[in-house]
């Protein structure tokens, strides 16, 4: 089946979200492609994972003052700050006959993609089950998948920079633990594209593009006017609400 590809945009969090749930709205009535979209955050936000309580997660008060969203994901997980200029994000949305069955399976096979995009910039990686991609034992892409109505969604980042600090006040970490030390000890787990050589967002951006779409048909589309006004519904009415966001 040949493939829809979204170019890089740039979007608040809440249309960001909005977005994955109108195509998959789509994809599932069958009027859409299956979908790979690249975007970034501005402004910079927390998203929370489906299960997970706001209040525990991250400190509202900080992200006022930063200017930082928070939403919250349709897919499990973590909670993740999206840095601005830190990261990739990608958002593949297909109905689940295109993909394996096992959860395992189909992590797999899209964080291969990854995998492939970072070899063309010459960075070596594997995949470490159960969703997260790692190069040189360190963590470089963490990624988040659900499955309804007959359409699975995986999103993800891929770590282009990272500024640990600004994480760790945003998120509840106890204020004694965000020490050097600690962050030093997330350094030593964690690392980004800009560690390995002096890329461009653009040259990350490019790899991922023929990563993703490597021996795929597809073709570079953008969002039907249908899609784009659902999102826009989705993110005032769900993604932007207390009703959702505060829900656990």
């Amino acid at each position: 089946m040949r493939w829809r590809v979204i170019p890089l945009q740039t979007n608040n969090a809440y249309m960001n979200m909005a977005l994955d749930e109108a195509i998959c709205q789509f994809v599932a009535s069958g009027e859409s492609q299956p979908t790979i979209r690249f975007y970034t955050w501005t402004p910079s936000a927390v998203s929370i994972g489906y299960f997970q309580s706001l209040n525990d997660e991250v400190d509202v008060n900080v992200a006022k003052q930063l200017g930082v969203d928070i939403v919250r994901r349709r897919t499990g997980g973590g909670a993740v700050y999206h840095d601005t200029k830190g990261e990739i994000t990608y958002s593949v949305i297909a109905p689940e006959s295109m993909m394996p069955k096992g959860i395992r399976e189909s992590y797999q096979l899209i964080c291969g993609w990854i995998i492939e995009s970072l070899k063309k910039i010459g960075i070596e990686s594997e995949f470490k089950p159960i969703n997260d991609i790692i190069t040189n034992g360190k963590k470089i892409s963490g990624n988040a998948q659900t499955r309804r109505n007959g359409v699975l969604l995986q999103h993800g980042t891929l770590l282009y920079d990272l500024d640990v600090r600004t994480m760790f006040t945003l998120l509840k970490v106890p204020k004694e633990k965000i020490s050097d030390k600690m962050i030093q000890s997330v350094e030593e787990r964690v690392t980004k594209v800009l560690n390995f050589g002096n890329f461009s967002m653009q040259d990350v951006y490019n790899a991922m593009l023929e990563g993703f779409t490597k021996d795929k048909e597809y073709s570079i589309g953008s969002l039907s006017s249908e899609e784009l006004e659902l999102s826009k519904k989705l993110s005032k009415e769900r993604y932007k609400a207390e009703e959702w966001n505060y829900r656990r």
